[in-house]
């Protein structure tokens, strides 16, 4: 199974990001390279602050653009990883052992995998 894991941020967060230890890298660096040796790690970035983007708005036939910064939101999303795992339990040990700083939040979501019929239906 595919989960993606999102590593949360806050408007706060994004005005003034962290400047991380040499250390810190380090031990990422490690811990990231663990994720490829083991086959597990599909992609994974880093994402730009919110001030950046944009959301598109649904409404009925219409679209609202909203630019960044997205200060009414509490959580964002600050980055992400892809991995492919046995389980959800296999995800959350790995992540137990994620060199992260103190307070910060990390989502596990796992990914739709189409059946084979959806699969086909999808195709061009």
């Amino acid at each position: 199974m595919r989960v993606m894991i999102l590593a949360k941020s806050s408007p706060d967060t994004e005005q003034a990001p962290p400047s991380p230890e040499p250390r810190d890298f380090e031990a990422m660096g490690r811990f990231t390279q663990e994720l490829k040796d083991a086959g597990m790690l599909l992609a994974s970035d880093r994402l730009q602050p919110s001030s950046k983007g944009a959301r598109v708005r649904y409404e009925r036939k219409r679209q609202t653009i909203i630019d960044g910064p997205f200060t009414e939101s509490k959580e964002l999303v600050g980055g992400y990883w892809i991995w492919q795992v046995q389980s959800l339990d296999e995800a959350i040990e790995w992540l137990k052992r994620a060199p992260m700083p103190e307070g910060q939040e990390l989502e596990i979501r796992p990914i739709f995998e189409p059946d084979a019929a959806t699969a086909a239906a999808m195709k061009p």
